[in-house]
């Protein structure tokens, strides 16, 4: 199964970092979040990833390129022109990046990637937030639940999309995003979604969040995953220094070996 990683954006609440990077290279204890949330799927045994680039996006393509140099000892013969890796470190990750456009928004990004999903189903996240959610369980989950999308809901107030949740209930009945005053479940990403998903996109200037997810949610398609473990998103400069205090101490969403 893929993984598709929304990592397009431009990251404007943390402008301190994104005006020389784009957000998802932002470091947390020497890696880029987008590294961290890459473990987190590779420990699950899901290693294909698709990339979805947009701002500075060149840069997240040298990453990956250099990272296994970066990773590695290396041995260089100037006098023979070879090099040799001496102790290689890398994970057995297959990358795909595509520049999805600067200005495309998080739906159309989505739409754009989806003929390179060769399977029905596939794993969505934003390239900002870490969480110790079980993905093996969210799978599951998601095929018993018989929805286009489901997304994970957590425990974070305000700033984000509130959901109106039945207490026993699978489906999402109401999505609205972004509400000041929203606290109780979120929307924290780590989405399962379906090809299917692609009649709800029209194209670049869809956002994921607004249209299509509500839309899914009054036809009884989006389904809600509750995770009461830890999730954090990096949004701002403040919440980076959250995650890297965390790391110091004891990460909560490194489940990797």
């Amino acid at each position: 199964m893929k993984v598709v990683i929304l990592a397009g954006g431009y990251g404007t609440r943390i402008s301190e970092e994104t005006t020389v990077k784009p957000k998802p290279l932002v470091e947390i204890g020497g890696r880029p979040i987008l590294w961290h949330i890459m473990k987190i799927y590779s420990a699950y045994g899901l290693t294909d990833f698709i990339i979805c680039g947009g701002y500075k996006c060149s840069m997240i393509k040298s990453y990956f390129r250099d990272y296994a140099l970066d990773s590695s000892d290396v041995e260089f013969d100037y006098a023979n022109g070879t090099m040799n890796f001496l102790r290689r470190e890398v994970e057995p990750w297959r990358i795909t990046v595509i520049d999805t456009g600067e200005h495309t928004m998080t739906g159309g990004r989505i739409k754009r990637i989806l003929d390179r999903v060769d399977d029905d189903t596939f794993c969505l996240t934003y390239g900002d937030g870490v969480s110790n959610v079980d993905i093996r369980d969210l799978i599951r989950y998601h095929k018993e639940s018989g929805a286009l999308a489901t997304l994970t809901a957590v425990q974070q107030p305000g700033r984000f999309g509130a959901l109106a949740l039945e207490p026993d209930d699978r489906l999402v009945r109401a999505f609205r995003e972004k509400s000041n005053a929203d606290g109780g479940l979120i929307n924290g990403g780590y989405f399962v979604v379906d090809r299917g998903v692609d009649d709800y996109i029209d194209g670049d200037d869809t956002v994921w969040e607004q249209e299509p997810m509500q839309s899914m949610a009054r036809d009884g398609m989006l389904a809600a995953y509750r995770h009461l473990g830890f999730w954090q998103n990096m949004d701002t400069l403040r919440d980076k220094m959250v995650l890297e205090n965390l790391w110091q101490e004891s990460p909560p969403w490194k489940i990797w070996q």
